[in-house]
């Protein structure tokens, strides 16, 4: 009888604490924000439609990864804003007689996460100067193999959405 009183003693305290802690995928980001509006990624590219394109991902990935409602209007809890500030393409092998083998892939883009104070939400485990962060990410393809820049774009596209999105985590 002491035996089980004790047991349950020793798991009340347990339990209690660790009441503090939130448990699941809602642990990792900001309790008090529920709404995102993303605005169009601005580009000053002559590739169109990149800026169309990240955005999507972007969305997609708010959607599929957290708990945050993706809201098309800017009255929402916070608000994530973007730009490509950069996109490359090299060509990183050549065969003997000068024709591409291999493109390089690269994009810039700067991010800042506010709320609807304008206040910035610098979360994550990337430190953000200031208001905004800029985030490099690259591809490579292979043309020999079926590759097109196309494949390689929308490749970096979907890094850059969840490096975006891993970015809007709580830091632990």
């Amino acid at each position: 009888m002491i035996r089980h009183l004790r047991l349950t003693l020793a798991l009340l305290l347990i339990v209690a604490g660790c009441a503090p802690y939130r448990f699941g995928t809602r642990s990792l980001y900001a309790p008090d924000i529920s709404t995102v509006y993303v605005p169009m990624f601005s580009s000053n590219s002559f590739r169109p439609d990149l800026g169309e394109r990240l955005t999507e991902a972007v969305c997609k990935e708010i959607e599929k990864r957290t708990p945050y409602k993706v809201v098309g209007r800017p009255e929402a809890d916070s608000v994530l804003a973007g730009q490509i500030l950069r996109d490359t393409k090299r060509i990183t092998i050549e065969s003997p007689t000068d024709e591409p083998r291999e493109f390089e892939t690269n994009f810039v883009v700067r991010v800042s996460w506010v709320d609807r104070n304008n206040a910035t939400l610098q979360q994550g485990n990337v430190p953000i100067p200031g208001s905004a962060v800029e985030i490099m990410q690259s591809s490579y393809t292979r043309s020999e193999i079926g590759g097109s820049v196309a494949v390689g774009q929308q490749e970096v596209i979907d890094r850059l959405a969840q490096q975006i999105v891993s970015m809007m985590e709580a830091p632990w």
